[in-house]
């Protein structure tokens, strides 16, 4: 089961508290109507919990999707749910969001009109190019595929390679000379499972791991690479 998250950076000056007390029992209510049906759209923050000094919750969100039966468009409700993370980490506050990428963007403006009334407020997180290399290099012989980004060959937007002896190739090298490292893949010897990594903050962990796990992770890799 892949566990996925994007991290994220609040760019306006708030501490844990304020944030506790403006997101705790937070909730609205919509009615969408669909033909002759009205759906009843329920958003909300909830299981906040103080956690050191970082602050865990649970956004949940109905969404309006529709099933296709003999003919007929049919809408329904769907929730998602997305465990959340604030982190005051050396003096900044950084946001992980438990979901897929365009997911997570979606939710962390949500959360930024919750907090600051309007959109910008947080920002994605981004990993300089030469700390996603530095990163990368300390873990070659556990890397499993490499994408570069900002070619300069003419044409060519994005560079790949793949296999677990890349550390020993020149090819290596002679891409890294053309671009940047953009994604990684790897299986870190202290964790065990096989995780996934992107300079504007996307983690993907491809194994079973609980969300604990996850976190952990994120907190004692990633957001020391944070720009």
């Amino acid at each position: 089961m892949v566990t996925a998250g994007k991290v994220f950076v609040v760019k306006e000056e708030i501490d844990i508290d304020t944030i506790a007390s403006k997101l705790k029992d937070f909730k609205t209510e919509e009615i969408q109507k669909f033909d002759e049906r009205e759906l009843k759209l329920i958003t909300e923050i909830s299981d906040i919990k103080r956690v050191v000094d970082a602050l865990q919750g649970k956004y949940s969100q109905d969404q309006v999707i529709t099933i296709y039966h003999r003919g007929e468009r049919i809408p329904t409700v769907k929730t998602i749910e997305a465990p959340f993370i604030f982190s005051d980490y050396q003096g900044r506050m950084l946001l992980t969001i438990l979901e897929k990428k365009m997911q997570a963007n979606s939710i962390a403006n949500q959360i930024s009109k919750i907090l600051f009334l309007t959109t910008g407020r947080i920002v994605e997180a981004r990993i300089a190019p030469d700390v996603m290399r530095k990163f990368h290099e300390q873990n070659f012989e556990d890397t499993k595929v490499v994408f570069f980004d900002d070619v300069d060959i003419p044409n060519v937007n994005k560079l790949s390679l793949y296999g677990s002896g890349l550390a020993d190739t020149t090819l290596y090298n002679d891409y890294c000379s053309h671009g940047n490292v953009w994604y990684i893949v790897i299986k870190p010897k202290k964790y065990g499972f096989i995780v996934g990594i992107t300079r504007d903050g996307v983690v993907t962990i491809f194994s079973r791991v609980e969300k604990d796990d996850f976190i952990n992770y994120v907190t004692n890799e990633i957001y020391p690479l944070i720009s």
